[in-house]
């Protein structure tokens, strides 16, 4: 792994969503310092929206997907 211990940190948070089903979210953090060592920072121009958004429908179509089927606990 090209990051020691000390310079990433890794947390877990527990709940449930707004429908009480239990969820768990991962944070990742990395050290501005050590990103810089990879060549990564935020002046890059990548690192921001470059290309325009995609179509509408597009978002329209994800959102479809991610609804609840009936008959399923979890999506």
């Amino acid at each position: 792994m090209p990051f020691a211990p000390q310079e990433t940190r890794i947390s877990l948070a527990c709940g449930r969503d707004p429908d009480g089903r239990p969820r768990g979210w991962y944070g990742v953090e990395v050290r501005e310092t050590v990103l810089r060592r990879f060549g990564l920072h935020p002046d890059q121009p990548t690192s921001r929206p470059a290309e325009p958004r995609p179509p509408r429908r597009w978002y329209t179509m994800a959102a479809a997907r991610r609804q609840p089927r009936k008959g399923r606990r979890y999506p």
